[in-house]
């Protein structure tokens, strides 16, 4: 009996741990297990592709394959190169299933891609449930797709054998005023779940600087209607989250990183506001206790330490920690380096994250065509 109640501690301490891992991400987070990749969406309107890029363990990266998602790629209006789905999360490993997921803004569709190593198996292309799919959020076996045009809807999947399966009623509207496509400045930024599954998030942008919380119900439906928060500063853009549950929100109008409190009813409180002095801070990524942004306009990357109580602080002080190549986007870590996509210059730029939080630059991956979005890695 002593022997099975510690096996049940055991096991509820390793659930937990697991738990809390999976609550919050903390991209590159210990060490490598297996072949580390890196994959990168081109977005390429003729064609959508994935290219995957095996990490060496001094964080190079070189090319291992290409492989089609079915669709097309997007561009938003007017037609900036620098950030043609307008969104962070548009690609998006659920590792739990070893799925690779990418949206197909042209196609208004979603493929998805059992992950073996550095090869990539396509397993289904299915719609999106709306128009200009741009960023994807994943809890468990439960995915949201974000799509941007015209109302904006939010679509809820199951992940079934590799393919996601469409939740009946799951549709919400997000009741903005955009095209098809959409204007990049009133496109929604992101989706993605809080900590835990239980709360949905969405960023509005310029179309209002509103963040949308929608209640997820049991059956993975959400809440008629979402609660409507404020953001701080204006365009709020894309986000992650504290070790202590806040959101972490990324917003460019003033270029700023601003911490809120996620209340249980869905209201946001007790802002807290820091600026780079840079221009249009849009992508975040939380890693090894930092936050990286890039800022679009500036061609830069920043970084920010948040305290317990939510304020956020520049790395050393210092505005700029890392210049990149034209167009900096979306970011994702793997190991002890982050990996920044440049939509306008076409290349994903190396650094590695070093103990205090700077940055060492490690090589340019050149050839990705220019327009591409949507960056991940085991």
């Amino acid at each position: 009996m002593r022997h099975l109640a510690l096996l049940a501690v055991v096991a509820a301490v390793a659930a937990a741990l697991a738990g809390a891992q999976a609550a919050y991400p903390d991209r590159g987070h210990g060490r490598d297990k297996g072949k580390a990749v890196v994959f990168v969406q081109t977005n390429e309107l003729n064609g959508n592709h994935v290219v995957v890029y095996n990490r060496a363990p001094n964080g190079a990266l070189s090319r291992a394959g290409t492989f089609a998602t079915g669709g097309n790629g997007g561009a938003a209006a007017p037609g900036d190169e620098s950030d043609r789905l307008a969104s962070q999360g548009s690609l998006v490993l659920a590792k739990r299933h070893s799925l690779l997921i990418a949206v197909n803004a042209g196609s208004d569709t979603v493929s998805t891609f059992k992950v073996r190593g550095n090869r990539l198996q396509l397993k289904g292309v299915v719609g999106s449930g709306g128009q200009f799919p741009a960023s994807i959020a994943v809890h468990r076996d439960l995915v949201y797709v974000m799509n941007a045009g015209n109302t904006g809807i939010v679509q809820g999947f199951r992940i079934r054998g590799h393919r996601l399966r469409p939740i009946a009623g799951s549709a919400r509207t997000l009741g903005l005023a955009n095209g098809n496509p959409p204007n990049f400045l009133t496109s929604p930024g992101q989706v993605g779940f809080t900590p835990g599954g239980r709360k949905l998030i969405v960023t509005t942008k310029a179309s209002d600087s509103h963040i949308l919380v929608f209640r997820v119900r049991r059956d993975g439906t959400l809440s008629a209607a979402p609660v409507v928060n404020n953001s701080a500063t204006p365009v709020p853009f894309a986000f992650t989250f504290s070790p202590q549950g806040m959101l972490v929100d990324g917003e460019a109008g003033m270029s700023t990183v601003t911490t809120y409190v996620i209340n249980r009813n869905g209201t946001l409180t007790d802002p807290k506001s820091a600026s780079d002095g840079q221009m249009a801070l849009c992508w975040i990524v939380r890693a090894h206790g930092f936050y990286y942004v890039t800022n679009t306009a500036s061609n830069n990357v920043s970084g920010f330490q948040v305290a317990p109580d939510g304020q956020p602080s520049l790395i050393g002080g210092s505005q700029v920690l890392a210049t990149t190549n034209a167009g900096p986007i979306d970011m994702t870590v793997s190991g002890r380096y982050l990996y920044v996509q440049t939509g306008t210059a076409g290349t994903v730029d190396g650094f590695r994250i070093n103990g205090d939080g700077t940055l060492t630059p490690i090589g340019v991956v050149t050839g990705l065509p220019v327009g591409q979005e949507g960056i991940a890695s085991n």
